[in-house]
């Protein structure tokens, strides 16, 4: 009997290292050489579609990858080095088509995917996300199309008698009964998460090309826009009011399902498909959340806005040795008979044309004519020459953590977002 339980335990784990190696997720070495090698976020390449996808390769092809996970607050970084570093560069790269890929020479670094057979199968916002200025194919855009904005517990306002907002002021007095009632009223991970500012910039700039134009050109700073001021006076309020609970700070990724979950937390600035991918509870499922616009002051007006879809993109390194495999596995990843796989039950908008497994949130559909209204494309992020999100939240936590004033928060702002279009050698800094 005892015998028996070592064979199987000895043959469990002989499963297992065989798996291992089949998807080879680790730090850079030790890699397979024959093997392509994928490089990403940690919690991207986490995501149950990329798995997925990996595992579908791995088992229909019988060929092997080497999985390199980041943690997310120093991959761009180690993207960098490693890309410079011909040894160490992978074969695909991860990355979103914003401000940080400009740390990149991506002329020089990666292929253009232009005429690629699938570029005709992408749905034509998808197309268009991944273009640089002059219209080439960046990546393919293996990824979940959402919708950010400001995701509620209904079931939880129902149960105190409240009511989603539907302009700043509503939201502040609502913000304001939650933290009668909850801990956290409105989840703001503060440390090791980065996007909730840019929900907040992306209608600032969005809705006036201009001063886009002039801030891009060192004609003006942050500093001289009132709405950014606003923002950050708002963030300011929000953690000085407890609107964020008392412990913004040492919140994190990995805290926010539980929090979510257990009704601690009653709202987050999120998008619909994290509920299908990160999100799992029992007192209060994804069933029980319901959308709004996101409320941050930038717009004078006191409206809100949601912010479209951000796509991942699959970039291939065009001076690789295994660049034919490369683009094999994208060709693979392309075909709706794999992508229909990994995408079975995922609640995005379609990135493919013939994408017909995934599922649409109840939270979007039901707040369809309100998106429609007030939704903003991703501006800051991908417009703003030096713009990094975590530049951004660096300033903005050293506010949180008292360290600073509003104003030289804004400065502090501008002081990284001047010094990374300096490195880029933009025209004007």
């Amino acid at each position: 009997m005892k015998k028996s339980l070592v064979l199987l335990t000895l043959l469990v784990v002989i499963v297992a290292a065989v798996a291992l190696v089949a998807c080879n997720p680790n730090d850079g070495e030790n890699l397979d050489p024959n093997a392509v090698t994928i490089m990403g976020k940690e919690t991207d390449l986490n995501k149950p579609y990329m798995t997925e996808i990996f595992e579908h390769y791995t088992t229909v092809t019988g060929k092997k990858l080497n999985i390199i996970k980041v943690e997310d607050n120093k991959f761009e970084d180690a993207a960098v080095a490693r890309m410079a570093d011909p040894a160490k560069a992978p074969d695909i790269l991860l990355h979103f088509n914003n401000a940080d890929l400009s740390r990149f020479n991506v002329a020089e670094n990666f292929e253009y995917l232009t005429d690629a057979e699938w570029v005709s199968d992408l749905t034509d916002s998808a197309a268009t996300y991944c273009r640089d200025a002059a219209g080439n194919i960046l990546g393919l855009p293996f990824w979940e199309s959402s919708v950010s904005g400001c995701y509620y517990n209904k079931k939880l306002f129902d149960e105190y008698g409240l009511v989603a907002a539907t302009n700043q002021n509503e939201f502040r007095n609502l913000l304001n009964q939650l933290k009668e009632v909850v801990d956290v009223p409105l989840l703001w991970p503060a440390e090791d998460c980065t996007w909730m500012p840019q929900f907040a910039l992306d209608p600032i700039f969005a809705d006036d090309p201009t001063l886009l134009d002039k801030l891009n050109a060192n004609q003006i700073k942050y500093a001289d826009i009132p709405a950014v001021k606003r923002m950050i006076n708002w963030i300011h309020t929000a953690d000085n009011s407890n609107w964020f609970g008392n412990a913004a700070l040492n919140t994190g990724w990995d805290d926010m399902a539980g929090q979510l979950a257990s009704g601690k937390a009653a709202m987050v600035f999120i998008w619909d498909t994290w509920f299908y991918t990160d999100f799992s509870g029992v007192t209060y499922t994804k069933d029980d959340f319901a959308l709004m616009p996101i409320f941050m002051n930038t717009l004078s007006d006191g409206s809100g806005t949601y912010e479209g879809g951000n796509l991942n993109m699959m970039m291939v390194n065009k001076n690789s040795t295994k660049k034919k495999d490369a683009l094999a596995f994208l060709n693979f990843c392309a075909q709706p008979e794999n992508y229909n796989v990994a995408f079975k039950g995922i609640a995005t908008v379609s990135v493919f044309k013939q994408e017909v497994s995934n599922v649409q949130s109840h939270m979007v559909t039901d707040m369809q004519a309100s998106i429609n209204a007030l939704e903003r494309p991703s501006t800051a992020s991908i417009k703003i020459i030096g713009y990094s999100a975590d530049d951004v939240m660096a300033a903005i936590n050293k506010l949180l953590r008292g360290e600073c004033s509003v104003d030289e928060c804004i400065a502090q702002m501008d002081s990284a977002r001047i010094a990374r279009a300096k490195a880029l050698g933009a025209a004007g800094f």
